[in-house]
């Protein structure tokens, strides 16, 4: 046999063993294009929450995702995608970005709509303008959609409520919930709140002081606003229901300020007292039209649950502890008043 036959089984041989070690590299940068594409850091720390409104398509949230830069390798993360079908699975929400996450991860996420959900507090707020801010910072909805609601009389009618009393419905507390949605659904989840509080034993107990649940929470505002130490609100509560059932005025100094809406007053002075406002409590009789602030879920239990005792009168108490002296006849109170006012005077607070 020929040399040149001898050589054919040994080339043939370093041409497979060429192809078998071209097919392992191919495979190898299959592998590792396939594990870099799915599973490879794409996730920058640009943004920390991708937000996707209701009502948006693929299309939307990709052009969120190039202009906030939230991903390195747009292509990458567009492959993916249309491979796991995430264009027709699109759902609003908050999400939470980590560095360095996959697209798999990502899109996994996003497709299952495994958003973060947000944690809303709030407490002691006067205006409405104020609490539309606060909500429209933390949920979808704007605060022009949550003002207009808060105004809408047809719409709170709904609900048994009017524009002036509605700010009861809004129990102080923390609450979790998630961030898409609509003005309507966050109401509605607020009026659920309301409704849980409201059993039939406080009812019962609204009605035996001759008081409705949204009368009792307008008072619990205003003790809220006089009181600021809790373990002082029951007092306080019997105070003003004794004034109410005498046919008195409530003569609350904090309904003044809140009827002048200048919530820097220290010192109620006589001409504050004329101000022309139904939420006057000197000029007007019997309960304002709506809560002067959000009540705090204790106020509410210390109308229902209020302190019984002769007082009429109260007065801050001249050490400014916070607490008050009370009264059950007018001279006395004048006397308390008098020390009060020398304290004012000694500190210089003039308005």
């Amino acid at each position: 046999m020929s040399e040149k036959n001898d050589q054919k089984p040994h080339l043939l041989r370093k041409f497979l063993i060429a192809l078998g070690i071209l097919l392992l590299l191919l495979l190898a940068f299959t592998g590792f294009n396939y594990y870099f594409k799915y599973y490879g850091p794409n996730v920058t720390d640009n943004q920390e929450y991708l937000y996707i409104k209701t009502g948006s398509g693929f299309t939307d949230v990709l052009k969120t995702i190039k202009e906030k830069g939230i991903v390195k390798d747009t292509t990458t993360f567009l492959q993916v995608a249309y491979s796991e079908k995430y264009e027709n699975r699109v759902k609003p929400g908050k999400y939470r970005l980590h560095d360095g996450m996959g697209n798999k991860k990502f899109i996994r996420m996003l497709a299952l709509g495994e958003q973060e959900p947000v944690k809303l507090s709030f407490q002691n707020v006067r205006l409405k303008e104020t609490f539309a801010g606060m909500i429209g910072k933390k949920l979808e909805p704007d605060s022009a959609s949550i003002i207009h609601l808060l105004d809408s009389a047809a719409y709170l009618k709904t609900f048994g409520f009017t524009p002036e009393n509605v700010y009861v419905m809004f129990m102080p507390n923390s609450y979790t919930m998630y961030w898409n949605g609509s003005a309507e659904k966050f109401f509605a989840r607020m009026n659920d709140e309301y409704q849980k509080f409201w059993t039939p034993e406080r009812k019962e107990q609204a009605k035996s002081i001759n008081l409705t649940p949204i009368q009792v929470s307008i008072l619990a505002s205003i003790v809220d606003a006089e009181a600021l130490h809790d373990n002082e609100m029951p007092t306080i509560a019997g105070l003003y229901l004794n004034r109410l059932n005498r046919g008195m005025k409530l003569e609350a100094d904090p309904t003044v300020i809140y009827a002048i809406k200048d919530f820097t007053i220290k010192r109620v002075l006589n001409r504050y007292l004329v101000f022309n406002s139904p939420y006057n409590t000197y000029m007007f009789t019997g309960l304002p039209p709506g809560p002067i602030m959000m009540p705090s879920v204790n106020a509410v239990k210390a109308v229902l649950n209020y302190k019984k005792h002769d007082y009429i009168y109260m007065c801050a108490k001249e050490d400014f502890s916070g607490y008050h002296n009370f009264a059950t006849n007018k001279a006395d109170h004048l006397i308390n008043a008098r020390k009060f006012q020398q304290a004012l005077n000694s500190r210089n607070i003039r308005r």
